[in-house]
């Protein structure tokens, strides 16, 4: 079996459709979860927070296990195959039940959470390091692997963009409430009385103006914490009427006035983008192949493989790295909804944003090629990683009409940072291949298990930053009054908090051993092997 193969186009789109479905649902996790969680199911944020770190910190041990089994699996579709067509319906099922807002009290909610949430990492554990693991075995040539790896993320960011920039526009589609809304002008004001009923309960609506311009207020000047803020949360029962009082905005219209059933939007968004993604893993399964295979007389043996893989070095240090840019990147991408929302009161505009910084994210994946064999993976590592975080800084700088900044600083510091996930991915593989190089023996599944490991603490890691940091300014997704009392919190979490974990991970990279070079070497000596024991 020729293991140096030049995969098809064909085969590498095929690949790269896998990760297009992964993210789907991790994107969706990453960017809508959270919000999801505080501002319609109505969890507090530390609560959320905690839930995450929880989750995915106990979600270690699997990982390694899936690794192992993995390794272990065997069948006429290969080890890792197989696993991506089983997981494709129970992924896209359980995704869909994340979304899923039951009627629960506080604690029902909360224990609600933590079982689809640890289903949720435990069925993706056993899809995506499979996945993963596939890349070292449909091919031996590590810079085969460096272009497969470039598809792969543009796969990912596809999903990524579709999940981000269609998901918004779908709340507002499943979530129409079919609003009747009246304005009148109050005499000797420039505000103006709004009234608006439905037809049917609505557990979670929310109400707010074009643009995020102007301010409401209930009419009922009993109500508690009454405020102007740009949106109001609140329940309606069906034909009732609900009255605000609207300042800050000229010619108000009922065209100008949206009010959205946020539980039903998400819900049904979600249901419809799983769909899309058991879709892809099986188009993955139907059109990828496994040709690498371990050494011909390699025992099972888990205690050596484990032994070794913690002696590995480029994988220890991989695992760190792995770890620290994943929580600089879930920082992000879980506070783009809630920036644009609270911050800039532009919500959706957030969807032309992570579209924007998707097609950055793509462009930057297909650098990875050119530029790692330029510099060499390592060194292209370092520049990425103080470069995206250094023009991360700058949203700082930025006030809510500031539009034209964010954008520019999210573009191009996104089109760094998306070349984290390539390198990490394709450097594993290079990590396999120095474990066979050195000892003789391959462990591919266990060695991958480094990403997803790294990818869901990382992320359970930054949902607990973002937890406490919010909840240190009190922040709470269904008080209005209370979410602008933490924009601080939600500038600092998108501007330099993440930014100082990027900066670390530059510092740990330069102790990865694998340069240029050394691969160069390895390679060669591999594929020598390989050919030998064809013609034994």
């Amino acid at each position: 079996m020729i293991t140096n193969t030049k995969l098809s186009v064909k085969e590498k789109i095929g690949y790269a459709l896998g990760d297009g479905a992964a993210n789907i649902a991790w994107r969706g996790v990453s960017t809508f979860l959270f919000i999801f969680y505080t501002d319609v199911f109505g969890i507090d944020p530390v609560s959320v927070g905690l839930l995450m770190l929880v989750a995915r910190s106990s979600d270690g041990i699997s990982d390694v296990l899936m690794g192992v089994i993995g390794d272990r699996s065997n069948s006429k579709y290969g080890k890792f195959r197989p696993w991506i067509l089983w997981t494709a319906v129970p992924l896209a099922l359980i995704l869909s039940l994340l979304f899923t807002a039951p009627e629960l009290g506080e604690q029902g909610k909360i224990v609600y959470a933590y079982i689809t949430y640890i289903l949720f990492t435990l069925i993706y554990t056993a899809n995506n390091i499979p996945y993963g693991a596939l890349m070292a075995v449909m091919t031996g040539d590590d810079k085969e692997r460096t272009s497969l790896g470039s598809y792969r993320m543009v796969g990912a960011f596809a999903g990524g963009m579709l999940v981000q920039g269609a998901l918004l526009y779908l709340v507002v589609f499943f979530g129409n409430v079919n609003p009747k809304i009246h304005v009148t002008d109050i005499p000797n004001s420039s505000n103006y009385e709004v009234t608006v009923s439905a037809p049917l309960n609505v557990e979670s609506a929310r109400i707010k103006l074009d643009e995020g311009l102007g301010k409401f207020e209930y009419a009922d000047t009993t109500v508690k914490d009454n405020e102007p803020t740009a949106t109001k949360s609140f329940q309606m029962e069906a034909n009732k009427d609900y009255h605000f009082i609207v300042s800050n905005f000229k010619n108000l219209t009922p065209e100008n006035i949206t009010i959205i059933n946020q539980k039903k939007g998400y819900s049904q968004s979600m249901y419809l983008l799983s769909v899309f993604l058991a879709i892809f893993m099986i188009i993955t399964f139907l059109s990828t192949k496994e040709r690498v295979l371990p050494p011909k007389n390699q025992e099972s043996d888990i205690k050596k493989d484990l032994k070794q893989l913690f002696k590995n070095k480029p994988w220890a240090v991989l695992l760190v790295i792995g770890l620290l840019f994943n929580i600089y990147t879930a920082i992000k991408q879980g506070m783009v909804v809630i920036y644009f929302a609270h911050y800039l009161h532009k919500e959706l505009l957030a969807a032309s944003f992570m579209i924007a910084l998707t097609l950055a994210s793509i462009g930057g994946a297909m650098l990875v090629a050119p530029l790692g064999k330029k510099w060499g993976k390592k060194k292209l590592f370092i520049y990425a990683l103080i470069f995206s975080a250094a023009v991360n800084c700058l949203f700082i700088f930025c006030g809510p009409q500031d539009t034209t900044a964010i954008f520019t600083i999210g573009i191009i510091s996104e089109a760094a940072s998306a070349m984290f996930p390539t390198l990490l991915f394709v450097m594993l593989g290079d990590a396999a291949d120095f474990s066979e190089w050195k000892n003789g023996r391959r462990a591919t599944g266990l060695i991958y298990s480094a990403g997803s490991l790294a990818t869901k603490f990382g992320g359970g890691i930054a949902g607990a930053i973002i937890g406490f940091v919010l909840s240190s300014f009190n922040y709470s997704g269904q008080d209005a009054a209370a979410i602008e009392g933490a924009i601080p919190g939600i500038i600092m979490l998108m501007s330099w908090i993440p930014a100082v974990i990027a900066f670390g991970a530059a510092g740990i990279m330069m102790l990865y051993p694998l340069d240029k070079e050394k691969m160069d070497l390895i390679t060669s000596d591999l594929n020598a092997k390989r050919k030998a024991q064809l013609t034994d």
